[in-house]
């Protein structure tokens, strides 16, 4: 088959996430998790995590901005949740655990209550001492411009201080109710050597207003021309940055709507049957054994399987699937689908944290606290941004202090204070983990499991494909197409030998075989030293012979004389079939025949994928022939076949070598290797719990169309994240000269400290709102 074609430029393979403390051994440690109050900026998130790693038991302290979580990972038994709570407390938050209890949905329900109660209170609170500084500052304006007032205009300055009097006493309840928790948070900092943004908010207004009752207190003191109060300045750019948080805190609760209506799904009442009659219970109530009525329009309450009864369910808010899928008695039902037609009864399989939408709501929120690589950069930058800035509008006092123009020390506040309310750390902070959230709860809400923020930037960079064939290609659900036995052999003695063997393999091929001599009632015999080799085949003694099923190299491999096969191998493959070889006691009974259907919209997906520049590689254990009628057929070029497992992952890091950035694709044991090695393992939904734990993204329904949306998401969550970035890095780069007056010598244009006020208050306003786009996400 053809060549992959030449090798682009290398790619990066991307590091680990940027979480405090990643750097030590995590292996076998249990999770906690605290609720943060208090944090406004990247700064605070950096603090709470250095604060939160230096606790005994702590081994990595993850923060969250955007849903104020800290999740931490603690060793066994070495773990004290009040130290961790009053490491908070002494950084200068507020922290309480979050306890977990026995049923992820109800602990996830519970703490998103807890948060919207937290988030309405913070944003009822931020409402109401923005509406009274806002009452208090308009008249603080009119004084502080009152030369421009018709009627005021023309008093003299000692006709005017009584005004400015009032103004600053006005202002006094501004900076110490209004305003008075950026000073108390800023002086907590201070003692403890450290800054945030509230640190630069606490300068800025304390400089302004300072120096305004100097003024008025002591007149004679400064320059002539220079008495000039700013308690205008102080009162706008407090009311302003806090209507600026209150905006941010309530746009902020739309990011985790995709996680609340996963929640939504599990009905909290269910029909259980008992001696016959229907009672209704909490679904909390339910254990594994119960039998459960589901009625048409019900939503399913646990995971089960159909005893009685026929319906179709849909199950597209759960596996992205659009179709209702019939079940009938012996189907399994998945906990959170609607029942759409009949009403049929269940027996509970899995309950409470068990479910597979439980499973769904953990993975999603331990996903949407996780960080990204990206956001290291900015929490980099965050460690040094305060103590920058502050150092930047000291410089700038004193440039215009030294050349400026007259009146020189009013221009030197001016722009000291412009610079220290203009630089906004908040914006750095929002950046990467809101849209995170976003771009993860969308994913879920299209069957796309994302295990963490840096197997999602890690899928955008992928530029090869590698896909299993059986189960992820096909359907897989095989089926014995032809029984070929050699001269002197029945097609039951055929299959009866290999049926007890394959009896004891998942491997789908093996489940064809077994139907197909169940179909026949043919006896199944005992089985004695049996040995699975993933992907090759099986073997072991039956009734007294030792029979091999597999494939030819398999065989080979145990010494089996392939001759009689070999013409009938080649036919069956060229075909698209997958030929099983069977032979007993070193001779060739015959050749079973095992066909697979292609999924519905392989063929699509495949073009899909290629149309966004990936190439596509189909790596399989079948036979050469087969694999690529196959491959033929859904417009892949790339094929290696009769690969063994530890070949694949070889494969994976060939083509890693070359400098591909590599998905992998696949659903079976013999593919969690594969899965471990790749830059990004996709794991089918409907595979084995091996392939499952080894992926970093998980499909639950089974469309190949799942891997195009998974990466297609990945790419538009980083170009939001980039654009977040970038909006967040460039405004701070253009605003902070500006304030600092560059603009003065050219074009006599200098900044108010109002303006840079309501500039920062905004920046963090616009950040929120452009990851908020990404709930419009659906598949191109």
């Amino acid at each position: 088959m053809a060549d992959l074609g030449p090798v682009p430029e290398e790619t990066p393979n991307v590091g680990a996430t940027g979480t405090v403390g990643a750097g030590r051994a995590i292996d076998d440690a249990e999770q906690a998790e605290l609720s943060v109050r208090g944090m406004h900026c990247a700064a605070c998130v950096s603090r709470v995590e250095r604060a939160l790693a230096g606790v005994p038991g702590v081994l990595e302290a993850s923060v969250n901005l955007v849903d104020a979580r800290a999740s931490l990972s603690v060793s066994a038994g070495g773990f004290d949740p009040a130290r961790a709570v009053a490491a908070v407390l002494d950084a200068g938050y507020e922290a309480e655990l979050r306890e977990r209890g026995g049923d992820v949905i109800a602990d996830a329900a519970a703490s998103a209550e807890d948060e919207d109660t937290a988030r309405e209170h913070e944003y009822r609170a931020l409402i109401r001492k923005v509406w009274i500084g806002a009452l208090l500052t308009i008249p603080i304006v009119l004084i502080g411009h009152a030369e421009m007032i018709p009627g005021l205009m023309d008093l003299a300055d000692a006709s005017l201080r009584p005004l400015l009097v009032l103004s600053g006493l006005l202002t006094v309840p501004i900076m110490t109710w209004v305003g008075g928790g950026f000073f108390t948070r800023a002086w907590s900092q201070l003692r403890r050597g450290e800054s945030t943004m509230d640190t630069l908010i606490a300068l800025g207004t304390g400089s302004a207003f300072l120096y305004s009752v100097a003024v008025l207190t002591m007149p004679g003191v400064f320059p002539p021309g220079t008495a000039h109060p700013f308690f205008e300045a102080a009162a706008v750019v407090i009311t302003l940055v806090l209507l600026g948080q209150a905006l941010e805190a309530r746009a902020r609760g739309r990011t985790s709507r995709a996680l609340r209506s996963l929640l939504e799904l599990r009905p909290e009442r269910a029909l259980r049957i008992e001696g016959g009659v229907e009672v209704e219970v909490d679904v909390a109530d339910l254990v594994v054994g119960d039998v459960v009525r589901v009625r048409p329009g019900d939503r399913v309450p646990v995971d089960g399987v159909v005893v009685e009864g026929l319906s179709a369910v849909d199950e597209s808010l759960v596996t992205g699937e659009s179709n209702p899928v019939a079940k009938a008695p012996g189907d399994e039902v998945i906990g959170g689908t609607v029942n759409r037609e009949g009403s049929f009864e269940l027996r509970a399989l899995r309950v409470g944290s068990d479910t597979v939408l439980a499973r769904i709501v953990e993975q999603v929120r331990a996903a949407q606290g996780s960080k990204p690589p990206i956001q290291r950069l900015a929490d980099r930058i965050a460690g040094v941004f305060v103590p920058a800035v502050v150092a930047v509008a000291l410089l700038a006092g004193l440039v215009w202090l030294t050349v400026g123009p007259d009146p020189r020390l009013n221009y030197a506040v001016v722009v000291a204070v412009a610079v220290l309310v203009i630089s906004c750390p908040c914006a750095l902070g929002l950046a990467t983990p809101i849209s995170v959230m976003i771009g993860i709860g969308k994913a879920a809400e299209h069957g796309i499991l994302i295990r963490n923020g840096a197997a999602l930037e890690r899928a955008r960079a992928v530029d090869v494909v590698v896909l299993d064939k059986t189960g992820t290609i096909t359907v897989g659900e095989p089926e014995v197409v032809a029984v070929t036995p050699t001269e002197g052999v029945t097609e039951a003695e055929l299959l009866a030998a290999a049926a007890p063997l394959e009896a004891r393999s998942e491997h789908p091929i093996a489940q064809a075989i077994l139907a197909e001599s169940n179909a026949r009632s043919l006896p199944r015999a005992a089985v004695s030293e049996f040995t699975n080799v993933p992907g090759q085949g099986v073997e072991g003694v039956v009734d007294g012979a030792r029979v091999v099923v597999g494939t030819e190299a398999f065989l080979a491999g145990h010494g089996v004389e392939l001759v009689d096969a070999t013409s009938v191998v080649g036919e069956l493959a060229g075909r698209g079939m997958t030929p099983v070889i069977v032979a007993r006691d070193g001779g060739v009974l015959g050749v079973i025949a095992v066909s697979d259907r292609l999924g519905p919209d392989a063929a699509a997906a495949v073009a899909r994928l290629r149309a966004g520049g990936r190439h596509v590689v189909m790596l399989t254990g079948d036979h050469p022939a087969a694999a690529t009628a196959v491959a033929q057929r859904v417009g892949i070029t790339a094929v290696h076949a009769r690969v063994r497992p530890d070949e694949k992952a070889a494969k994976i890091r060939e083509l890693q070598d070359a400098g591909r950035v590599v998905a992998m694709v696949g659903d079976g044991v013999n593919d969690a290797p594969a899965l471990a090695q790749a830059d990004v393992g996709i794991a089918i939904g409907s595979g084995t719990d091996v392939a499952v734990e080894a992926a970093d993204v998980t499909l639950l329904g089974d469309s190949l169309m799942g891997v195009a949306n998974a990466l297609e998401l990945s790419e538009s969550t980083l170009r939001n994240v980039r654009q977040n970035l970038f909006g967040a890095f460039i405004y701070n780069v253009l605003a902070i000269p500006v304030a600092a007056g560059v603009l003065f010598p050219f074009f006599g244009v200098l900044l108010s400290p109002m303006v840079a006020g309501a500039a920062m208050a905004f920046s963090s306003v616009t950040v929120v709102t452009n990851a908020n786009r990404l709930r419009s996400w659906q598949p191109s």
